[in-house]
């Protein structure tokens, strides 16, 4: 392994329990456990599952103009956020191309941003070179929170015997304070799996107890340690971007997808300007979902087909094992990606038919919103 890559608090714990780790945006994480992928997935999607995140980044922001600045970062309204409740928005630049996708957590002292590992350093430096003249300080604690997140159905009731917190309380993309194992935590119902679940921000040092403990509370539920690839699959089946794949600086966030969170009304923001001319004008291009007709493995980088052309390429793509076919997620004009437009995915010299779908795909998931 790369002596360079950063090791998560938890890293011994994957060691410890078998996992195949693999370098990950400068990290050493794990891939898979011996149950394998597919068996990871099923026992997010039935029962419960374990994954470290602790290689996201965690910025707080504090004083008199903490909300004035997360709103001219941000595209969503980060108004509307109320104490105790996350919210999903992008960072873009004066284009509106999308920067990074992330979490802004309202406390009643202060903001949390929460970014992609791969984009930590980058972030860091795009708010605070755009915090002069605002009223504020700015941490990077990212180094000093673990992130664990238990996925699935029983998540609550294995939880429950863990933390005081009254977890029924905790609505979608509610958070609140409190022990879990004895470590003080911030309880998110937050993830990106399409199922219920909790993602627990945790000190670095305590990280590995509270793994252990939430381990043993779910080894009776079916709970199993779950790595990136499971969470690969997983969050495709709900059609959820990745940053680096199907977000990037190369596509605005109209393009992208996420117009749902681009509030134009909610006062300036960097890329304003340019994601109002885009809406006016209308957008060519649009990430769209794909769900493969014949069977086949849409790889990330295959060739869209569109009418005999090639159009496009896989941003993401993976053998759904909850629905035992392709699905995947790429670019495609404006009228390909109208929902139902018969699109190929090119393989090994083959075009593979597949229909163009809104996510997600997969829709039994148990999240409670």
């Amino acid at each position: 392994m790369d002596p360079t890559l950063i090791k998560t608090p938890l890293h011994d714990v994957h060691t410890r329990l078998g996992g195949k780790m693999v370098p990950f945006a400068g990290y050493s994480m794990p891939v898979q456990y011996p149950a394998g992928i597919r068996g990871e997935h099923a026992a997010v999607r039935n029962a419960a599952g374990l994954f470290d995140v602790s290689h996201m980044g965690e910025f707080t922001v504090r004083g008199p103009q903490a909300d004035d600045l997360v709103q001219y970062l941000t595209v969503n309204d980060a108004s509307r956020v109320a104490i105790g409740q996350a919210q999903y928005s992008a960072l873009c630049n004066e284009d509106g191309c999308i920067l990074d996708d992330l979490l802004v957590y309202r406390f009643s002292d202060r903001i949390m941003l929460v970014v992609n590992a791969s984009n930590r350093d980058r972030d860091w430096s795009w708010v605070t070179g755009h915090a002069a003249g605002f009223d504020v300080e700015l941490s990077d604690d990212s180094d000093e929170i673990a992130l664990i997140a238990l996925q699935g159905p029983a998540s609550q009731d294995i939880l429950t015997s863990l933390t005081g917190v009254d977890l029924a309380s905790v609505g979608y993309y509610r958070f609140a304070e409190g022990a879990v194992a004895g470590a003080d935590a911030l309880v998110s119902r937050t993830g990106y799996t399409g199922e219920d679940g909790f993602e627990l921000y945790l000190p670095a040092e305590a990280a590995a107890a509270v793994w252990d403990a939430v381990t043993e509370a779910g080894e009776p539920h079916g709970l199993m340690p779950a790595g990136l690839g499971a969470r690969d699959s997983l969050r495709l089946e709900m059609g959820y971007a990745l940053y680096g794949n199907d977000l990037d600086e190369d596509h605005t966030a109209l393009e992208a997808g996420l117009g749902w969170v681009v509030k134009l009304d909610a006062g300036d923001f960097i890329g304003r300007d340019a994601l109002a001319a885009e809406k006016e004008r209308g957008v060519t291009r649009r990430l769209t979902g794909i769900r493969l007709t014949e069977r086949g493995f849409p790889r990330p980088g295959y060739p869209l087909v569109y009418g005999g052309d090639d159009v496009g390429t896989v941003t993401s793509g993976v053998a759904s094992p909850s629905l035992g076919g392709g699905v995947a997620l790429g670019y495609l004009p404006a009228e390909a990606a109208r929902p139902g437009s018969q699109v190929g995915v090119r393989i090994r010299g083959r075009v593979i038919a597949g229909r163009t779908q809104r996510p997600p795909f997969y829709t039994e998931g148990s999240i409670k919103r």
